[in-house]
């Protein structure tokens, strides 16, 4: 018999929050290690070990549930639960029917514990990393840092704490149906092709062989196809197309159990999809807000946005600079506020060749401030693809 869609599309969003892909957490992660760390053979192991314990989770579970259907004498089907259901009422009454089950009781919820426990510290981690990195200035001075994630396991906690009480499990269907749902699949997808078609994959590849410090003509060749395969091709089409199938086979949320079944009401369903939504409506709001207080027409204003913004660290040997913008280190502060003053510093836009030259030194005189040389800057790069 083949499984319905949704099985199918659980599975794959489940492969998503158990790697934490599109989450942050990795990258935030990531940024501690050194720079040419290895992190390519970091990924296949990790890769490796979170399969092969999906396997041996899969053979245990089943194992119990089987061992539960033939003490009762009905079908697995009958006994088994999806969700928190399975982790926190029909798993725990097969372990208390077993020999010795105050032992694996203990062990079983010392799992529970250090799986939430983990779960925690790089959930939290990622998003007070990101945060710190934006606002600098305020959070690395003094104790500011462990402040705010105080603060944030404050809040963190009392959302939790409203899924504990009585009618708690109602409260964390509807997160888990929709904040931590297939929407997940919409930001993967924009990830991808903003790496692949924006940043270009050709620098992309060119970062990671540069940080690995691979060698050898064969592998650098395969390596190369099977990542720009990847990034180009396969990554967001099978996110999309996993969205695409959950939105097709999408029912409202129901609460079901052996006895009875809920159907959560219309607001409840409304503010399920306010929580889907809040992880992704950003992104078109910052892309019309940029849109807004770029300067220039809509063409202009879109091949400027979508052009990579580097510093001079940043850039290659042998940079195609029609595809690249340059920003100087000194202005790069400039650059953000004058952004948000719908005021671009201009000058620090620059091209290689000889009329640009001089724009480097323009930049110490005017100050980023001379629409000239942003209207220069557009004209050159007329016809230059953003990749």
């Amino acid at each position: 018999m083949e499984p319905p869609v949704g099985v199918w599309v659980d599975a794959g969003t489940q492969i998503f929050f158990s790697y934490s892909i599109g989450l942050g957490t990795l990258t935030a992660l990531g940024s501690y290690n050194k720079f040419h760390h290895n992190c390519f053979r970091d990924s296949l192991i990790f890769a490796t070990v979170n399969s092969v314990t999906s396997f041996l989770a899969g053979f245990v579970i089943f194992s119990v549930l089987g061992f539960m259907a033939h003490s009762q004498g009905v079908s697995v089907e009958d006994v088994a639960e999806s969700g928190p259901g399975l982790a926190f009422i029909a798993y725990p009454e097969a372990v208390a029917q077993m020999p010795l089950a105050p032992a694996w009781s203990a062990l079983f919820f010392i799992m529970i514990i250090l799986l939430g426990l983990d779960s925690q510290f790089v959930g939290v981690e990622g998003f007070v990393t990101a945060c710190v990195d934006m606002y600098p200035r305020f959070l690395r001075r003094n104790h500011n840092r462990e402040i705010f994630i105080a603060f944030v396991c404050i809040i963190c906690f009392c959302i939790g704490l409203s899924m504990v009480t009585e009618g708690g499990m109602y409260v964390f269907q509807l997160f888990d149906y929709y904040a931590a749902s297939r929407i997940l699949m919409v930001v993967a997808t924009i990830e991808c092709l903003v790496v692949a078609y924006v940043y270009g994959i050709e620098r992309f590849l060119d970062n990671l062989q540069f940080m690995f410090g691979f060698q050898g003509n064969t592998f650098n060749k395969i390596f190369r196809k099977v990542v720009k395969a990847f990034w180009t091709v396969l990554s967001p089409t099978y996110t999309m197309a996993i969205f695409i199938l959950g939105c097709v086979s999408y029912s409202e949320l129901t609460y079901k159990r052996k006895n009875f079944l809920y159907k959560y009401p219309s607001w409840a369903i409304g503010v399920g999809w306010m929580l889907a939504l809040i992880s992704v409506i950003l992104i078109p709001i910052f892309m019309v807000q940029r849109m807004l207080v770029t300067p220039g027409t809509f063409w202009q204003r879109l091949r400027i946005l979508t052009t990579p913004h580097l510093q001079q660290h940043q850039l290659r040997p042998n940079e195609d600079m029609t595809r690249t913008v340059l920003l100087e280190t000194e202005f790069f502060s400039d650059l953000q506020n004058g952004i948000e003053e719908k005021d671009v510093p201009l000058d620090p836009l620059i091209t290689p060749n000889d009329e640009t030259k001089s724009i480097d030194v323009n930049v110490q005189t005017a100050n980023g401030k001379d629409p000239e040389s942003f209207s220069k800057l557009l004209g050159e790069q007329n016809g230059s693809s953003p990749v």
